[in-house]
């Protein structure tokens, strides 16, 4: 009977969303505790949840795959453009941005992951390969509607105009965490770089 047990369950059992919130919210005490990414084993984390070794291997392959998802769990979602215009916009996507530095500096948990992961180059890549690259398709999205409507120059390379708007923010939120960000930021950014990407008058 046991031995049948496994590969059904493994089929046909709904995943336990309080068991995936119990893994991930562990991985986070622990972190916040200092533990550092090399010293939590998929063994250790499972005993700390509370939950079987292999209930965790059901749900992440490894210890990546699982840091990923706590990555993850603390990323707020960015809004949906409007579509109304392209400075309105970049505005909401780089207030986005703003808001997550400001949560990042008054978040110990937060602070403490995103240190932690940028010291594991494949899993930091992965993450930037998912969360970040879509937050960059987006911004390339609206670049390029405001190329078609006229109201950016056309041809422009949209990554690097990308990297003109987002580069400030995040030079203040992450690389200078002393420097304000004030609520204001994200428009004078906005307005500052689409005098020099309009079309000429």
């Amino acid at each position: 009977m046991s031995a049948n047990a496994e590969p059904d369950a493994r089929r046909g059992r709904p995943r336990s969303a309080a068991v995936d919130s119990a893994v991930i919210e562990t991985v986070l005490r622990l972190l916040e505790e200092g533990v550092p990414i090399g010293d939590l084993s998929m063994e250790r984390i499972a005993r700390e949840a509370g939950v079987g070794k292999a209930t965790v291997y059901r749900r992440w392959a490894g210890k990546e795959a699982l840091m990923l998802d706590v990555l993850r769990s603390l990323d707020a979602v960015q809004p949906e453009p409007a579509g109304r215009s392209v400075r309105e916009d970049l505005v909401m996507m780089l207030e986005f941005l703003r808001m997550r530095g400001l949560a990042k500096r008054s978040s110990a948990v937060l602070r403490t992951v995103v240190t932690q992961v940028q010291a594991h180059p494949k899993l930091w890549r992965e993450y930037h390969d998912t969360v970040v690259t879509a937050r960059r398709e987006a911004f390339f999205t609206v670049l390029r509607r405001g190329m078609a409507t006229g109201e950016i120059r056309p041809g422009l390379d949209v990554d690097l105009v990308t990297d003109l708007f987002v580069s400030p923010m995040l030079s203040r939120a992450m690389l200078h965490e002393w420097r304000e960000l004030p609520e204001e930021l994200a428009e004078q950014i906005v307005d500052m770089v689409l005098e020099g990407v309009r079309p000429p008058a």
